[in-house]
């Protein structure tokens, strides 16, 4: 009974700061954005007070189908996640299928390490009709409105200029034949393949922003497989190495004023969301029950003092600091 009290008063209280604004202590703002990937999850935008989709995972309503969706069926589908935001940004990411998600129509190949195989944007270069029937639908589905599109498991610089111009022909396509284009088109990449963080000065060109997908980004940059359970508790995003290369990254996206985003289950948990906002993140994308406590957290947090002790544990010879950060947030009242 107690734990149940206890949960209610915390959901009482994550309700009391949904329409309060996502601030530290010291006045820096955070936006704090859903992951979504069916228009069920769409209402939980708005119910809890997110600022926007940071993360919409296409492939997810073709997963459920039992044939590959034709331009009109995506035009419709994304014509309503937009309708559903109601003008809050939304970031599509295109299809990333293959390794753990099966297209029930799609032949494909079997691969030894799926993970790492022939999935996301590696298909969508090899098929390129496919992802222009995606990208077609999308610019279609966003006329007269604003359009992201970040396309995922991109390892080299080349991928996302490939990527990027199919993307521009079906904006031309469309002004073409006389349709409404979208007001404007904003392209990025999601950072998991650790090749890409040694090519930024150049990326950093040619995106309007980059989003660092942590859950592939960790067991890419261990050699650490996430679904095998002797590894699953092994290598931590809360380990010195993990966090001196997320400051890296900040601190490159920053010098160069590319927008930086983080979507991944760590952003969800508070004590990661503290330690990925003092790493410099601004932009945190997690699943909707996520917002309320890492909004909670975010408004008990001074962050001036944490931005210099994480810098001294990114250079700690820890497998994990996670304790440390437990006790710096219970030593000054912050609420994880």
């Amino acid at each position: 009974m107690e734990a149940i009290r206890v949960g209610e008063e915390r959901r009482q209280l994550f309700a009391a700061t949904r329409d309060l604004p996502a601030v530290t202590r010291d006045g820096v703002a955070v936006s704090l954005q859903v992951n979504a990937g069916l228009l069920v999850d769409l209402p939980q935008l708005h119910a809890s007070g997110a600022d926007g989709v940071g993360l919409y995972r296409t492939e997810v309503p073709f997963m459920v189908r039992d044939s590959f969706p034709d331009v009109a069926a995506q035009v419709e589908l994304y014509a309503r996640v937009l309708d559903q935001a109601e003008g809050k940004p939304v970031t599509f990411r295109t299809l990333d299928v293959g390794g753990d998600k099966v297209l029930p129509y799609w032949g494909g190949t079997e691969d030894d390490n799926p993970s790492m195989g022939w999935r996301a944007i590696r298909i969508g270069l090899d098929r390129p009709a496919m992802l222009r029937q995606q990208l077609r639908a999308l610019v279609c589905a966003a006329a007269g409105r604003d359009l992201r599109v970040m396309f995922p498991m991109i390892a080299e610089v080349s991928e996302f200029v490939r990527a990027k111009h199919l993307l521009e022909r079906e904006v031309q396509r469309q002004s073409a034949k006389g349709g409404e284009v979208p007001a404007r088109v904003e392209t990025g990449v999601m950072l998991e393949v650790p090749a890409l963080a040694w090519q930024l000065p150049t990326l950093f060109d040619l995106v309007d922003f980059v989003s660092v997908g942590s859950n592939d980004l960790l067991q890419f940059l261990f050699a650490s497989d996430r679904g095998n359970p002797r590894l699953a508790r092994r290598y931590d995003i809360l380990s010195p190495p993990a966090l001196s290369f997320l400051l890296s990254l900040t601190r490159q996206a920053d010098d160069a004023g590319v927008r930086l985003s983080l979507c991944g289950e760590a952003a969800g948990h508070p004590l990661e969301a503290m330690a990925l906002i003092g790493a410099g993140f601004r932009i945190l994308s997690m699943p909707p029950p996520g917002i309320g406590p890492v909004k909670l957290m975010l408004r008990s947090l001074e962050l001036g003092p944490l931005q210099a002790y994480l810098h001294h544990l990114a250079g700690l010879p820890h497998a994990s600091v996670r304790g440390l950060l437990r006790a710096y947030a219970r030593d000054r009242g912050v609420s994880i």
